[in-house]
């Protein structure tokens, strides 16, 4: 059992001033208003986002992952690796089953191997197969899926987001950071004291392990040692740059830019939680980055009195119709 994290938490000895911040942005995908996807909406998000200093991270949640078909991400996979001409970028491997299923290596396997095959490195969605067994056969799991891959990002998920999430023990996040080439963990819980956990130990066990933040909700979460996988940044990926480049300064004003952007992510991750993707829409078409804002046909709709609240973030920001 892990002993290290069983004590109270003191988040203010945990602050890290002046530390360089590690950001990879999901990816919104686009649509047109007749619901095809806006291909020259995303090869211009993909290109913002690697431009601002952030790493592009495409076919996740913000992708539409979980919606999309097999054809789509791959048509994503060549977009990305021909915008970015050779940059680093990060894939979700989605695999699509149903309660109670068998986990299915080799489903892993074949979209492991096609993000590499496009030059990015993977990052493992969970699915009710791998999330359904025991804590360790889950790192058995995450084993086999090693095997495979020289590099890898590992996701926890909770289940506001999609029903195949779950959010592990700290025994089985013990094991899954003691899988080398697992480099680090999206964490999704929505919950900063779950987070601190999880820091707490990357720190004990294995310092150079990243704990990628997924709390919209907290973005602030990097002052503490997170770094951060976010589907926010993809409304912003310019201003979370800025803000990172604050943080690394010791400029004070981070928090203020980060008070502007959390209060942006309060409103938008508000349930129904995956609607943030066409809040997503609606903000990147004030910011003229895009041409429409429509969302995946299958996906919730937040109501159109958002774009009022939106354009007046947008405007203190100073972001509004800057494409």
């Amino acid at each position: 059992m892990i002993e290290q994290v069983q004590v109270a938490i003191d988040p203010r000895e945990m602050i890290r001033p002046r530390r360089k911040i590690s950001g990879i942005s999901a990816i919104l995908l686009p649509f047109e208003d007749n619901y095809e996807i806006d291909w020259q909406g995303l090869a211009g998000h993909i290109r913002r986002t690697a431009e601002a200093g952030l790493t592009p991270a495409v076919n996740m949640d913000t992708g539409y992952a979980n919606l999309i078909s097999e054809e789509e991400r791959q048509a994503v996979l060549a977009l990305t690796r021909d915008v970015l001409a050779g940059g680093e970028f990060v894939a979700g491997a989605f695999v699509a089953d149903k309660p109670g299923a068998a986990f299915d290596p080799e489903a892993y396997f074949r979209q492991i191997e096609s993000i590499q095959g496009y030059g990015g490195r993977p990052i493992i969605f969970q699915s009710f197969g791998l999330t359904g067994q025991s804590g360790e056969g889950i790192i058995s799991a995450y084993e086999t899926i090693a095997e495979k891959t020289d590099r890898f990002i590992a996701f926890e998920l909770g289940t506001m987001f999609a029903p195949f999430g779950a959010i592990y023990d700290l025994d089985t996040y013990h094991g899954l950071m003691g899988i080398g080439t697992c480099v680090g963990a999206k964490h999704s819980s929505l919950s900063r004291q779950l987070e601190w956990e999880r820091l707490l130990l990357r720190d004990a066990v294995r310092p150079d392990f990243k704990v990628y933040t997924g709390n919209d909700l907290a973005v602030d979460m990097v002052i503490y040692g997170s770094d951060y996988l976010l589907g926010l940044s993809t409304f912003a990926p310019d201003l979370f740059a800025r803000r990172d480049a604050m943080w690394l300064a010791g400029e004070p004003g981070f928090y203020e830019l980060n008070d502007l952007i959390q209060y942006l992510g309060f409103l938008v991750f508000r349930p129904p939680v995956p609607a943030y993707k066409h809040s997503a829409a609606q903000f990147l078409k004030l910011r003229g980055w895009i041409g429409a804002d429509q969302t995946h046909r299958d996906s919730p709709r937040r109501p159109e009195s958002d774009i009022a609240i939106l354009r007046d973030i947008a405007e203190r920001l100073g972001v509004l119709g800057t494409g």
